[in-house]
């Protein structure tokens, strides 16, 4: 049988500062299960961040995605506003609501005065309005254009009567679909 040989001075002091046997074994197994749990821990923790972050991830492409598609959209409305209100595309509205270019102005003082000879709006050759989207092609509906007789601009006094009322020629205008 072996025995353990017997320890002297230091050596000895510092063995009894450890159990001896088996107690010692017994020990380290609730060290080893904590590094275990911990690097688990660790592990589904690190699974669950990166999770998070990918899903995050799709999230933010989605809304990339949807802001690309809006301003396309709004810029396709800019256009269209643009079109819109420009300058010829504004007469050509007006005149499809029957309205007619103004006549000689007239200006009031603030005494009261007028200044200048006011005259009726002139009547003009009215045509078929287009939209701004269709510029481009042909208006199957459209009409030729039909005169109508035009006041005298010198005479302020002049009123037109029933037949020469201009008639305003209706046409249905596309509008966007969106």
């Amino acid at each position: 049988m072996s025995r353990k040989p017997e320890l002297r001075g230091r050596a000895a002091r510092l063995a009894r500062l450890f159990p001896a046997g088996r107690a010692n074994q017994a020990a380290r197994t609730p060290f080893v299960l904590l590094v275990v749990l911990l690097l688990g821990g660790g592990l589904i923790g690190l699974l669950v961040l990166n999770s998070a972050l990918s899903e995050g991830s799709f999230k933010l492409d989605d809304l990339q995605k949807q802001t690309k598609n809006l301003t396309d959209e709004e810029q396709a409305l800019q256009r269209d506003i643009d079109a819109y209100s420009a300058p010829d595309a504004l007469q050509r509205r007006a005149r499809e609501l029957g309205m007619v270019p103004g006549g000689d102005p007239a200006f009031l003082d603030p005494d009261g005065t007028v200044k200048g000879v006011p005259g009726p709006a002139a009547l003009r050759e009215t045509t078929v309005p287009l939209a701004p989207e269709a510029l481009g092609t042909p208006s199957a509906g459209a009409t030729a254009p039909t005169p109508t007789a035009a006041a005298p601009a010198t005479d302020p006094t002049a009123t037109l009567t029933p037949a020469q009322s201009p008639t305003p020629v209706t046409t249905p205008t596309p509008t966007p679909g969106r």
